[in-house]
């Protein structure tokens, strides 16, 4: 197996990672953000959490330009510690990654990829400890089965707008999406979320009856506004 890529040294996805994509869901909802894609999960047993900014690529059912090339010219331009999100439109008749793929992503620094479709060539993903999170798997190629509309351009992720360079986090649960203009807002509310369900196990720990647990701080009302 490949060696794991090198930590960010960014604070924010440094303090992203302590959290779960269900506490930032929850932060999302209260700042009424579409952020949460469904769908969209881990691909193999073991596939490690991610947080990334995002690269954005598109690819369409028509048109002239190779998926293929267009896919590792995405890879190219992102950064070290970026994400790949792929907006296949939720398709799962035809491939949107695979091997050579993730083989360049790795090179390149990419922790993982974000797919709203399918990929095959998930053992290599596994070998190279590549994270990839979508649909499902198919085998086919991808190869004149689609074309590729671009790279750094807005895309959707199963209903959810994604630009180059917001907060993508994946773990067993899912995927979620924070922009960029939200993410120091997000991960306070996330973290109080986080924290909030701490207490409550505490003090469920400690003998209280778990409805009041509940109701003392409010849980109900936590992904609320105030």
């Amino acid at each position: 197996m490949a060696p794991l890529p090198t930590p960010s040294r960014d604070p924010i996805i440094q303090a992203y990672l302590k959290l779960s994509t269900t506490n930032v869901s929850d932060a999302l909802d209260r700042l009424q953000l579409r952020g949460a894609p469904h769908g969209i999960l881990p691909l193999w047993p073991g596939c490690r959490k991610i947080v990334g900014r995002a690269m954005t690529m598109k690819l369409v059912p028509e048109g002239s330009a190779s998926p293929v090339l267009g896919t590792l010219e995405a890879i190219v331009a992102a950064e070290p510690g970026d994400v790949l999100v792929i907006d296949q439109n939720g398709r799962k008749d035809v491939n949107s990654f695979g091997g050579i793929a993730t083989f360049t992503a790795v090179k390149y620094g990419l922790v993982g990829v974000v797919i709203d479709g399918v990929t095959r060539d998930v053992d290599e993903m596994k070998d190279q400890g590549f994270a990839a999170y979508g649909r499902g798997v198919i085998q086919q190629s991808i190869r004149n089965r689609c074309a590729f509309a671009g790279h750094s351009i807005e895309v959707q992720l199963a209903g959810c707008m994604v630009r180059r360079g917001d907060l993508v986090l994946g773990d067993d649960n899912g995927v979620v999406i924070v922009p960029q203009g939200h993410l120091v807002e997000a991960l306070g509310i996330a973290q109080e979320c986080a924290d909030t369900e701490e207490k409550v196990k505490e003090m469920i720990a400690q003998g209280v009856h778990p409805v009041e647990a509940h109701e003392r701080v409010r849980y109900d009302q936590m992904t609320r506004q105030p």
